[in-house]
């Protein structure tokens, strides 16, 4: 996260001061999601996109951005989205997921406890 954030400073340095504190913040949580969906690589999870799609597959790679690649994907509802039969990869880009719902054995509360203190300290 921190090339995403260095590519942003110049972007930055043109906000207010108020605005420059909620773009902190924003990279914040970014990077706190980021690290999380980055350990759960090889885990099937569910996407549901802002459309109402929702996707099923075994999570391949997630970026900065959290933009996600899942592969061996099926559809949820395939009796309302017929056409995505056939699609067994897929690439999603962040902007799009409303939800991603994570497998029950894949959600370690103590690491997101600590993660969410780091930032909260700003280490």
């Amino acid at each position: 996260m921190v090339h995403l954030c260095s590519k942003l400073c110049f972007f930055a340095t043109a906000l207010n001061p108020f605005e420059f504190f909620l773009f902190r913040i924003i990279s914040c949580v970014l990077q706190l999601f980021f690290s999380y969906f980055k350990e759960l690589v090889g885990k099937e999870v569910t996407v549901e996109l802002k459309n109402d799609l929702a996707i099923r597959g075994t999570l391949h790679s997630v970026d900065q951005y959290l933009n996600i690649k899942l592969e061996n994907t099926r559809v949820v509802d395939q009796v309302k989205y017929p056409h995505m039969l056939s699609v067994r990869n897929c690439f999603i880009r962040g902007s799009v997921v409303r939800y991603v719902q994570l497998p029950p054995d894949g959600v370690d509360i103590e690491i997101l406890h600590d993660a969410t203190r780091r930032e909260a300290r700003g280490s």
